[in-house]
């Protein structure tokens, strides 16, 4: 069914500024964790992209598109990761002109800890944000 701007309620205004609030907190939670193991939020969120990735398609572009970053911003923070041995970039063999990224042992470790926490957070959040997201029905 598609409502149109008329058809919103009280309630609708008060389920949407609910999950905003909700996704702000999770958003607060995750910087906060990234923080205390010595990474910007920005920096775990390009190490989860990287990780996320399918095998191969882990590249600047990638993380910028995944980050919402123009590529000279990307290519800086990969530079940044880089230089914290997090992140190492590889000629990519079908394209010599493409450098695909890799994350180091020490990145693995570093996000493997992040997400258990991540997810065990989600974990905690999710009956919350199924009730939250059934007022939208």
């Amino acid at each position: 069914m598609n409502r149109n701007v008329s058809d919103l309620h009280d309630a609708d205004y008060a389920a949407l500024a609910d999950f905003r609030f909700a996704l702000r907190q999770f958003h607060a939670f995750s910087d906060e964790r990234a923080r205390e193991t010595g990474l910007t939020p920005q920096q775990h969120q390009a190490l989860l992209a990287i990780r996320g990735a399918e095998a191969g398609q882990s590249t600047i572009g990638y993380v910028a598109q995944r980050l919402l970053l123009k590529p000279h911003s990307a290519t800086g923070l990969i530079d940044r990761l880089e230089t914290l041995d997090l992140v190492t970039r590889h000629v990519a063999p079908e394209d010599r002109r493409r450098a695909v990224l890799h994350l180091t042992d020490k990145a693995l470790t570093l996000l493997a800890a992040l997400s258990a926490t991540h997810r065990e957070e989600i974990r905690r959040l999710k009956p919350l944000l199924e009730g939250m997201l059934s007022r939208f029905d």
